[in-house]
């Protein structure tokens, strides 16, 4: 299966919070868009891994993914290993995405950064033919390199390459997002902790981001992204033609 966008998460959820506005917009234009999660997302304070594997089934429906796998990498353990880099050079040669959108390349969170380091070489890796992987067929898959990385915004803030314009998806970006309702606006925690995560307030402060982002590119909401290697490269301007922020 090729497709034109593979997205990953350290763990279930990550993409609905950084880019699921962006991704929900590219499905809409008719892209193919998958996502790879890494981990399961066991050793959350909150739910349990089964839980959070049929929530990421729910939210890919709602965001209108064309497929959504999980790695099964050990959740706080992401090492840079090539036990690790192979299963996610594999799903990279099984998608061919001529896009790969990553997690932040520093975040709070410690698998984010640990994530996009192990990925970030797996993609890199993903093109050399002497690295062998094999289909779930059992057939060795052909060498393949994304032509373009970008990072999705996570808890920390960075300076972004551009901000993509989620104001016609951000109410399918919010109902992917609650559709981890073990994990986010939890206005009744019962008998599990709060978290960070988990307090509405928390919810808030990301339609908020949205909008500050969106306004500073000209959009009612936005998402904002890093290239992941200079200069940007460009062969027209149709991404300039085609847009008109309100500056």
């Amino acid at each position: 299966m090729k497709t034109d966008i593979l997205a990953f998460g350290a763990h279930p959820d990550d993409t609905e919070l950084g880019c699921s506005g962006t991704l929900a917009s590219l499905v809409q234009q008719g892209k193919s868009v998958v996502v790879a999660d890494l981990t399961r997302g066991e050793m959350g304070s909150r739910g349990t891994a089964k839980i959070r594997l049929e929530e990421a089934k729910q939210a890919a429906g709602i965001v209108g993914l064309a497929d959504r796998v999980n790695l099964g990498l050990p959740d706080t353990q992401l090492e840079n290993t090539r036990e690790f880099q192979l299963p996610i050079i594999e799903v990279v040669r099984r998608f061919q995405p001529h896009i790969c959108i990553l997690p932040a390349p520093y975040d709070r969170h410690p698998d984010h950064g640990n994530a996009t380091s192990l990925l970030l070489d797996a993609i890199f890796y993903s093109g050399l033919i002497k690295i062998e992987t094999k289909s779930s067929e059992g057939k060795l898959q052909s060498k393949h390199r994304p032509a373009h990385i970008i990072h999705y915004m996570q808890d920390r803030p960075f300076e972004p390459d551009f901000v993509y314009d989620i104001t016609d998806t951000i109410g399918i970006k919010e109902k992917a997002i609650k559709a981890f309702a073990s994990q986010f606006n939890v206005s009744d925690p019962g008998s599990e902790p709060e978290t960070y995560i988990s307090d509405p307030s928390f919810f808030d402060s990301l339609q908020a981001r949205a909008k500050h982002f969106g306004h500073l590119a000209g959009f009612e909401y936005g998402e904002a992204f890093k290239y992941a290697s200079t200069p940007f490269p460009v062969i027209n301007l149709d991404f300039l033609m085609n847009s008109m922020p309100k500056r």
